[in-house]
């Protein structure tokens, strides 16, 4: 299978081979100071973990190119090493090569390679699923807007974090197999990502705004300010699943035991339309170009 899903699949001696690639470039994906080279480490690999875990591939390696000034130096390329280490020893994903060539500003481009037997795909929801979303929603935007805020609260905080350090929902992807019809990584915002799936599986979806799970920051905020970053903010990768209304207990409790956090937030429909509380709503959310 190609373009299309989180992944390119291919056939595998061990089931199937999920490949993913993405770049995260200085002055459109971060800016410095404000990000560490460790949080850009970190956020590259996580970035690309989350579309194995929109796929419910197990991590298995990685190739890494990087671009970098000519004023970076051998510490400098450590530090987004060590950003990396965490996730890499966490999920068992091996740095197996790349490259490294000069620019004007540093870029990182990772390619991954995970497996899994069957691959959830964004093309196959049907009508009457329930549609979850996995942790709170908004947070990275949240954060974003407050990178460079002075005495910023806990919450603000937490926030600030989601934005600069994402943490990949890759043993969920690999639960939901067992449970998920379909599957979306929410980097672009939530009704955009849906957007994509929607189209994909040719059915519609109707989603109650009071069923959003948000985090205290957003709840401490104005409704329609808290409602736009959950609704139109990109960079949460957080999963969203479709899942049968058969399996929505089971999946539910699995869920609950193994800790992920998940919240049912509406259901897939015949009728191919995009509703927020019964009405039509605009698929915005970040725009690439």
């Amino acid at each position: 299978m190609g373009p299309g899903d989180d992944c390119a699949v291919l056939p595998a001696t061990r089931g199937q081979l999920c490949l993913t690639t993405d770049a995260l470039m200085e002055g459109v994906h971060f800016s410095r100071p404000a990000f560490s080279l460790e949080d850009v480490g970190h956020k590259a690999l996580a970035v690309n973990l989350s579309d194995l875990a929109a796929m419910g591939a197990k991590p298995a390696w990685f190739l890494c190119a990087l671009a970098l000034p000519h004023s970076f130096s051998e510490r400098d390329v450590l530090a987004l090493a060590k950003g990396m280490q965490p996730l890499a020893r966490k999920h068992r994903v091996q740095l197996i090569g790349g490259n490294i060539t000069s620019a004007k500003k540093l870029s990182l481009t990772l390619t991954l390679g995970g497996y899994t037997p069957a691959p959830l795909l964004r093309s196959t929801a049907h009508a009457l699923d329930a549609i979850y979303v996995s942790g709170t929603l908004g947070d990275a935007a949240c954060g974003l807007a407050h990178i460079d805020g002075k005495r910023l609260s806990a919450a603000l905080r937490y926030c600030v974090q989601a934005q600069r350090r994402p943490n990949p929902c890759v043993e969920l992807g690999l639960l939901a197999r067992k449970f998920a019809s379909a599957a979306i990584d929410i980097s672009d915002g939530l009704l955009q990502d849906l957007a994509h799936l929607l189209k994909a599986s040719r059915v519609g979806a109707e989603l109650g705004a009071a069923y959003l799970p948000l985090s205290t920051a957003l709840r401490q905020m104005p409704r329609p300010r808290a409602l736009k970053y959950a609704l139109h903010g990109g960079e949460d990768y957080q999963l969203l699943l479709t899942v049968p209304a058969r399996k929505r207990r089971a999946f539910e409790v699995a869920c609950r035991r193994a800790g992920h956090p998940v919240t049912h937030i509406g259901d897939v429909t015949k009728k191919r339309a995009l509703l927020l509380d019964g009405k039509p709503v605009a698929a915005k959310g970040f725009i690439h170009f």
